[in-house]
């Protein structure tokens, strides 16, 4: 009697779907998946150790680089974790401006992954129509901070500068416009048979296999778990507003794709509702010794220039203490741990990256399906290869 001959096969790192930095072993039979291993660490970047040689404010821009399709959400979270061991308490108005951003920026990862599904699918006329939208909301970031994607957003203490009256209007035309292009995407792949017939049932993971894993985020609200950050441990202000978290069944990739979209509609409710009863008040914090100030003050003003000075050289001291503040990231739950003995430095820091922990559930999802699947479910995963190794 014959043996079955089972192909191995590298689906990845030199691969579309593997971002040409993750490594996936297979053994088929066949198309069919019979088990597989992954090789992480191709673009492993050591940030935690690098950002324990650097000032808190020269961290924001590492943190740009783990979920890069959500840029703003990591510079906020980190904004939050430092403020948290200084024991500073932003304004209403800088909450507000903040729940604005990184829902902005929710819109434009949930955009990215599920046009990419749609991609992965055969679908290529989605992802091209609604990265025209994406191209809106990196106008507005550019405006504010004059970068895009990587934007080291904001500042310790609040933002660099306030919303403009330019800024307030692209944001209400976006809110405006948006709607009309979700609906014809969702026309386009939410009862497409092809689209279904793809993703049903493809790459599924049960609630309490979810929870062993550690998932949060779409993933385990695919699930049927309904944890969200924004709601159980409440941050800027987010218990202001009345939302609601869509959550899944099956947690398949279908599942996955729906619940993004979802979030998106509670997004603009959200957005919408932060800036139409937008506080007044000061687009950042009374606190000098933290924040840097304005270039402007720095070269006519002796105080700002002597705070600008102290702060850049690290003469300003950083309490000692241990916390940890976690945001709703575009993926879950990101993290900060963050370990200070009063020195100019983080004594020790760590990011809890989302796609880092629900990537080691791949073998399981992808077992028994064919190679097809297997692109489908590590896109609607939506592993983003900065945040998996950091």
């Amino acid at each position: 009697m014959n043996e079955p001959r089972h192909t191995i096969l590298n689906l990845g790192p030199t691969h579309p779907a593997t971002h040409g930095i993750f490594q996936n072993v297979l053994t088929l039979d066949g198309e069919k998946i019979i088990s597989t291993e992954q090789t992480i660490g191709y673009i492993h970047r050591a940030f935690e150790k690098i950002a324990e040689r650097r000032p808190y404010y020269q961290i924001t821009p590492l943190t740009d680089r783990l979920n890069y399709c959500s840029s703003p959400i990591n510079n906020i979270g980190w904004h939050l974790t430092v403020e948290k061991l200084l024991g500073i308490k932003a304004t209403k108005r800088v909450d507000y401006m903040r729940i604005i951003i990184m829902e902005l920026a929710r819109i434009t990862d949930h955009l990215i992954c599920n046009s990419v599904i749609g991609v992965d699918s055969g679908a290529m006329t989605g992802f091209i129509y609604v990265f025209q939208e994406r191209e809106k909301v990196y106008e507005i970031y550019e405006e504010l901070c004059g970068a895009r994607l990587t934007t080291n957003l904001g500042r310790i203490g609040g933002f660099e500068r306030d919303f403009s009256l330019s800024v307030i209007n692209k944001i209400r035309k976006f809110l405006d416009h948006l709607p009309k292009v979700l609906k014809e995407f969702e026309k386009l792949l939410m009862r497409n048979r092809i689209f279904m017939d793809r993703t049903i049932n493809v790459g599924p993971i049960s609630a309490e296999r979810a929870m062993n894993y550690g998932f949060t985020g779409p993933n385990l609200r695919a699930a049927g778990i309904d944890y969200d950050v924004r709601v159980t441990c409440p941050y800027c202000s987010y218990d202001d507003f009345d939302f609601q978290i869509p959550i899944g069944t099956s947690g398949d990739t279908y599942d996955r794709f729906c619940v993004r979209q979802g979030e998106i509609w509670q997004s603009l409710k959200l957005i919408r509702n932060a800036i139409d009863n937008l506080p007044e008040g000061k687009h950042f914090m009374d606190v000098p010794e933290f924040y840097l100030p304005p270039k402007q003050d720095v070269y006519n003003n002796m105080e700002a220039l002597i705070w600008h000075f102290k702060i850049i050289m690290g003469e300003v001291d950083i309490p000692s203490g241990e916390v940890y503040h976690s945001v709703e990231g575009g993926n879950g739950e990101l993290g900060f741990y963050l370990v200070s003995d009063g020195g100019r430095t983080p004594y020790r820091l760590h990011f809890r990256r989302p796609c880092f922990i629900y990537y080691q559930a791949l073998p399981e999802m992808i077992k028994g399906g064919v190679l097809s699947d297997a692109i489908l479910t590590m896109s609607s995963m939506n592993v983003i290869a900065g945040e998996l190794d950091a």
